[in-house]
């Protein structure tokens, strides 16, 4: 349980470590000065680091590698169904039509009688 923070740590550590593909930028930390002793009645001065100017600006990077497709969407529930229309307003009345003419007067009307009923 002492060690358990300092496992996990190193653990998290070594894990993304493994699952960069860059090659590792190396930083060269300065050592620290070398501690003076001065006896207990002097005046210490201690120099200020005072930044320098500011360094030329690093070259633009590569470009990062294209993305893979997303996976389809899921399709859609089917909608509900419209509610029914209003009835349509009544029509016009039509035109009236126009008046036939007369037909001809027949030449001859023959009568026909059917035949008169058998007697049993």
């Amino acid at each position: 349980m002492k060690r358990s923070i300092i496992i996990s740590a190193l653990f998290a550590t070594l894990t993304l470590t493994a699952c960069d593909d860059k090659p590792p930028t190396v930083v060269n930390v300065p050592a620290p000065p070398a501690p003076v002793i001065v006896p207990a009645n002097d005046t210490v001065v201690v120099p200020v680091a005072v930044p320098g100017p500011a360094g030329p600006a690093g070259k633009t990077g590569d470009d990062g590698a294209q993305g893979k497709t997303g996976k389809s969407g899921t399709q859609g529930d089917t909608g509900f169904d419209g509610g029914q229309g209003t009835q349509g307003e009544t029509g016009a009345q039509g035109a009236e039509g126009a008046k036939g003419d007369t037909g001809a007067s027949g030449d001859t009307t023959v009568i026909v009688t059917p035949p008169a009923a058998p007697e049993n």
